[in-house]
């Protein structure tokens, strides 16, 4: 999963005045972090925790999750629904209906 040398001593961070601390360079390039990047802590006994990134979902990740299509529309035949859709909204209003001016 993640591959990274072993480290020979602990690396510290300092917190800010904030509560934020800058994980170091060598943890982040090991587990593939960046800016934005969203990580989870873990209590794994008391006072002791572990951090990992949270799972990045792209949008290719999310295909198939409905099932297969029916069926294929083109973009013709949605701009055709559209704008049959918008024409019988209009319709519906009325035509000789006037604002009122209070």
């Amino acid at each position: 999963m993640y591959s990274f040398k072993p480290l020979t001593a602990m690396l510290a961070a300092t917190i800010t005045s904030k509560g934020q601390i800058t994980i170091p360079a060598s943890i982040r390039q090991a587990l593939n972090l960046g800016a934005g990047d969203r990580i989870a802590f873990s209590e794994t006994s008391p006072g002791c925790f572990v951090f990992k990134p949270e799972q990045k979902t792209t949008v290719t990740a999310l295909k198939g999750i409905f099932g297969a299509t029916q069926k294929s529309v083109s973009i013709a035949q949605m701009n055709a629904a559209i704008a049959q859709r918008g024409s019988s909204a209009m319709a519906a209003t009325k035509p000789n209906a006037k604002p009122s001016h209070k």
